[in-house]
């Protein structure tokens, strides 16, 4: 007798509306969704509730805030659109102002909401070309968005659930009416009486479409390794465009990780904490401060281009040098093996770089940092030797290929104007890895946050928001793209409760 195996029963379920991702931009939307009296299932495919707004440096430009107010700032909503077009340069004629006028006029009412919730603001911080101090910084870091906003959600009752793939969207008639989803192994169809709502990010981490919009980054890695598109996927299906799918943010080259996460990150975000914290950086001096806050810039930040200039060369895990470090370094990381590399240099480059104006990195307006900060603040970065074959061990690359690299960096640094890597002790910085931050191409969407096809019209039951609905809605600078996230959620959900069955 011949066995039969039965494949498991779809379960299946119904709500009023379905956000798909939880980051910052969908579980807002999510919670005006339900606040709006809809049932709400949130579905995010990561182990835990936290998409690109928990990884982002974590700042809010807007204005009219508590924070301009009370720093004396007279600043208006319409000098904040036309700022945002000196950011977008040559691209700002095609920009979607219609949009940029929903964020302008509408994310101070996100910023309120969200310290309603008890986030904690340090700033307003400047930006030029902003005419003015706009840039919101989180304290005590981006994580604390997710902390508050999930808290929320859950106290209105929104159904989060991890470890839930959306594979497709259910279509009748036209419309959207739910998704098909795996969740933890098990397969549901989820129709939504409502609305679907796509906040599943960009797609930093999709080699196939940073290679069919910018193929020269299409194998460096993007910061959220779950952006893969799959929304802008699901809203091609059905006719919507991806517009700006060409301007990428990066690469950019960050220092790894530390192995534990820093004394910064494990920071409870409470209120009480974090208003002394702000409290502190206004009034205390800064070098009471600095040597805490580096724990966050010696983290998350960039070395700076100027360590080449003076004279750094990179070199991969082989100790090969791999690039023209004055000529975009950073695409070439991603054929290295394991796509990282070590900044080399010696004793007269560290001397410069223990003090201004040569510093590693920096939180622009809040602490620059040098290479003693690295040598006490990141001991996994930093490699000191008396030898190149030292620093090559140190580093854990072959010292024969590490001395060859650096024998023909000399010979031919004459010619180049860089100086040579000569005078001992030795250092190096790393491993540092080149990412992509974030990708600016969304759906198609209209001012309502509805996706549109091609010819205009909308797709009914299809939402989107965050960066899969920026809808050609250009965000260059700091803190725009928080900004939109959480100002898309907001009102999205409440289009989308709106909406007919």
């Amino acid at each position: 007798m011949v066995a039969v195996t039965r494949e498991p029963a779809i379960i299946r379920e119904e709500t009023d509306i379905v956000v798909v991702g939880g980051g910052g931009s969908g579980l807002t939307a999510a919670i005006f969704a339900k606040q709006s009296g809809a049932r709400v299932i949130l579905l995010e495919k990561h182990t835990e509730l936290r998409g690109s707004t928990g990884l982002s440096i974590g700042s809010i430009t807007a204005t009219g805030t508590w924070h301009q107010k009370r720093a004396g700032i007279v600043d208006t909503t319409e000098s904040h659109f036309e700022d945002m077009a000196k950011f977008a340069g040559k691209l700002a004629i095609d920009d979607n102002v219609e949009l940029r006028r929903i964020l302008v006029e509408n994310v101070t009412e996100s910023v309120n909401w969200l310290m309603g919730l008890g986030v904690t603001f340090y700033g307003p911080m400047p930006e030029p070309p902003h005419s003015q101090p706009r840039m919101h910084n989180i304290l005590p870091n981006s994580r604390a968005y997710i902390y508050f906003v999930s808290r929320e959600a859950q106290r209105v009752g929104v159904d989060a659930r991890v470890n839930a793939s959306v594979s497709k969207l259910l279509i009748e008639d036209g419309r959207v009416v739910g998704v098909r989803v795996s969740i933890a192994g098990r397969e549901h169809e989820i129709r939504a009486r409502r609305s679907v709502i796509l906040a599943t990010g960009d797609y930093s981490s999709s080699a196939e479409w940073k290679g069919r919009f910018n193929p020269a980054v299409a194998d460096v890695d993007g910061v959220n390794t779950t952006n893969v598109g799959d929304g802008h996927r699901f809203g091609e299906e059905l006719g919507a465009s991806v517009k700006f799918g060409q301007v990428v943010y990066g690469p950019n080259l960050r220092f790894m990780p530390p192995p534990k996460p820093s004394v910064l990150l494990r920071l409870p975000p409470y209120p009480w904490f974090t208003k002394a914290m702000r409290f502190a950086l206004e009034k205390l001096p800064s070098r009471l401060l600095r040597p805490f806050i580096l724990s966050f810039v010696t983290t998350y930040l960039s070395p700076e281009p100027s360590m080449f200039k003076q004279g750094s060369i990179l070199v991969n895990k082989e100790g090969r040098r791999f690039a023209d470090e004055l000529d975009k370094p950073t695409y070439a990381f991603g054929k290295q093996t394991d796509k990282v590399g070590f900044i080399v240099f010696d004793e007269p480059v560290a001397k410069k770089f223990r003090g201004w104006p040569y510093f590693i990195s920096t939180a622009p307006g809040v602490a620059y940092a040098y290479l003693q900060d690295y040598k006490r603040t990141r001991p996994d970065l930093y490699h000191k030797a008396g030898t190149i074959a030292g620093l090559a061990a140190s580093i854990g690359v072959p010292v024969a290929a590490m001395e060859a690299e650096i024998k023909a960096y000399n010979a031919s640094a004459p010619g180049t104007g860089r100086p040579k890597i000569e005078r001992g002790p030795f250092y190096a910085l790393g491993p540092v890895k080149s990412w992509i931050i974030l990708t600016d191409g969304g759906l198609t969407v209209n001012r309502n946050h509805q996706v549109t096809r091609a010819d205009g019209s909308a797709i009914p039951g299809l939402y989107a928001v965050g960066s899969v609905g920026q809808g050609g809605l250009l965000l260059e600078g700091h803190g725009h793209h928080l900004a939109w996230a959480f100002t898309s959620g907001r009102l999205a959900g409440r289009h989308a409760a709106g909406a007919n069955s």
